[in-house]
């Protein structure tokens, strides 16, 4: 019966943590809007319920209920097929993302992470790594020069801060010893590791904006030169589904930060979960208002920052973090 019991905890844990991205990814969206509307000096979405707090719910039904076309000499199948890669990858990039210590539920010890891996950074960049399938592969499907350019543009931007993405997290991995995410955020009980590693800190937030194709980095949607870049010819549910995965994305990367500079769930007085909660809501609002403040990069700007100043940084960074490292190990009785 203990097989039961521990299927029975995985599906609680899996249906909670997929309601609460989806409910949360859905109110991000009015956050966001009545955020950078206070930014800009305007209200923002105030007429459906009481200070537009159903706006997510109606605008949800109004992608449910649209028409959902398909552009004539497109590859219907992966045309079909590219919005659900972006938003699945981002919804199981939290399958390794603890949200507090152990719990105890019907008399067993409960993880409060759906599956501890002791791979699971390695995990969460396979899986950031093949949602550029998606974004390309929309672009390419649409039959549009306009989604494809946007496409190009995704895939080339996605696997260029890939790479300063994975190179500043190899300090982070000299300091805990570990691929898994639980032992990164055990290892920083004295002091989370922002305070000792602000270089590699400073590096993966820019190279996570520029992951989540965020102003000033969302060069693959730029409207005034692409309509909507490589989503251009998605209408309804499946438009909403790159959306959902954009909002998701932010989710986890705001999580990423929490958990891999910031303690995770770690705090005086509040529940664990709650702090986690409040360092992902942060992490969220600040590239929500770096969006209302910085303007767009031209694209040579952002390939030039990402190869020639990001991944230089984060390879001097790995290089005197190791001889920190070594240093400290020699010292040792």
């Amino acid at each position: 019966m203990s097989w039961i019991a521990g299927f029975l905890i995985l599906i609680i844990k899996l249906g909670a943590v997929l309601f609460c991205l989806l409910l949360l990814a859905a109110y991000l969206v009015w956050v966001e809007r009545k955020f950078l509307a206070r930014l800009q000096i305007r209200h923002g979405p105030n007429r459906a319920g009481k200070f537009g707090l159903l706006q997510p719910i109606a605008d949800t039904v109004k992608m449910l209920t649209k028409e959902d076309t398909v552009p004539e000499g497109a590859d219907r199948t992966i045309f079909l097929l590219a919005p659900a890669v972006v938003a699945i990858t981002a919804l199981m990039m939290f399958a390794v993302v603890p949200w507090g210590g152990d719990a105890t539920l019907w008399g067993k010890k409960v993880p409060l992470v759906i599956t501890d891996l002791n791979v699971g950074l390695l995990y969460v960049f396979a899986l950031s790594s093949l949602a550029v399938y998606g974004v390309a592969l929309g672009g390419w499907a649409s039959n549009s020069k306009y989604a494809l350019l946007g496409g190009i543009r995704g895939a080339a931007q996605m696997i260029s801060y890939e790479l300063s993405l994975g190179l500043s997290l190899v300090p982070v991995v000299m300091l805990a010893g570990s691929f898994s995410i639980v032992d990164i955020v055990q290892a920083q009980e004295k002091y989370p590791f922002v305070l000792v590693q602000p270089v590699a800190f400073l590096t993966f937030i820019i190279s996570a904006m520029a992951e989540s194709k965020r102003i000033p980095f969302d060069l693959p949607e730029a409207e005034n030169e692409l309509v909507a870049g490589f989503h251009t010819e998605y209408s309804g549910m499946r438009f909403g589904l790159f959306f959902l995965g954009e909002y998701v994305h932010m989710q986890v990367l705001g999580a990423l930060t929490a958990v891999l500079f910031l303690g995770g769930w770690r705090g005086p007085l509040l529940p664990p979960v709650v702090w986690l909660f409040i360092k992902i809501i942060l992490v969220v609002l600040f590239m929500i208002w770096t969006r209302g403040t910085l303007p767009r990069l031209r694209y040579d700007q952002l390939m030039a920052l990402g190869w020639k100043v990001l991944i230089p940084l984060a390879l001097v960074n790995i290089m005197v973090t190791g001889a920190m490292v070594l240093t400290a190990a020699d010292r040792l009785p």
